[in-house]
Parts: C-alpha cells; sequence; structure tokens
C-alpha cells in the first residue's frame, strides 16, 4: 500500500512539474485542428507543426495566422523563474598575533584520605593450585 501510495504521488508531481492547466486542457481541439489545417495546406506533419509552432521556427511563422492565440501552451506564466541573490560584502580580517604562552600553575592538588598497604585475602593471588 505504501509503495502505490508513493507512486501515486510521484506521478502527481510529474504532472504538476509539466504547468499544465486546465485552459490549456480546453484548447487541445484548437491543436488539432490547426495541425489537420497545416497538414492539409502546406503538407506538415505533426512534428514540423511542433517545431513552427513550439520550437526553433516559432519566431518565423508566429504572425501568419490569427489562430495561433488559442493554441495551448502559449502562455508564458509557467516560464517564469525567480532568481534570488544576495550579494553580501564580507569583511573578513584575520589577525595572527604571537602571544607569549604564559604557564598557568597547578591549583589542584588531591590527596586520597584513606590508604592500606594490605589488600584483603579477596584479591590475592592463589597460593595452592
Amino acid at each position: 500500500m505504501n509503495k502505490i501510495l508513493a507512486l501515486t504521488y510521484s506521478f502527481l508531481i510529474l504532472i504538476q512539474s509539466f504547468n499544465i492547466n486546465l485552459d490549456d486542457i480546453s484548447k487541445i481541439n484548437a491543436l488539432i485542428d490547426h495541425a489537420q489545417f497545416h497538414k492539409e495546406m502546406y503538407g506538415d506533419s505533426f512534428f514540423d507543426f511542433l517545431a513552427e509552432h513550439y520550437g526553433e521556427a516559432r519566431d518565423n511563422h508566429e504572425s501568419e495566422h490569427k489562430e495561433h492565440e488559442d493554441l495551448p501552451f502559449k502562455d508564458n506564466h509557467h516560464m517564469c523563474t525567480h532568481v534570488n541573490l544576495s550579494f553580501i560584502s564580507p569583511n573578513i580580517s584575520f589577525k595572527i598575533s604571537n602571544e607569549v604562552f604564559i604557564e598557568i600553575p597547578f591549583n589542584f592538588f588531591y590527596k586520597e584520605s584513606f590508604t592500606s598497604f594490605v589488600k584483603p585475602s579477596v584479591f590475592q593471588p592463589p597460593k595452592h593450585a
């Protein structure tokens, strides 16, 4: 179930990345009609039609028909890019100084309060093996 949900969300994100809105979907019929018009009038294949209207030859072909305004995917609102630039003038300066090492006096002295030189018999090695 988790894999199906993950695949569904992945597919949804993929579809949303194409930036297809409902207005573009409603204009698909205009795209097909205009492609057939180009096939009948100019003998263009569908790929030639796409190249003329969405590819490299778009600028040369843009002003020939008034139907170009009705084609889908012509709005450029999904082509917006927002670039955030930060211009920071960092004032970084490194100052290296040779300071004389001052020895800190040892001010901690620990003295055990109880010492016994005789260890209990538990911690002695075995006497008979």
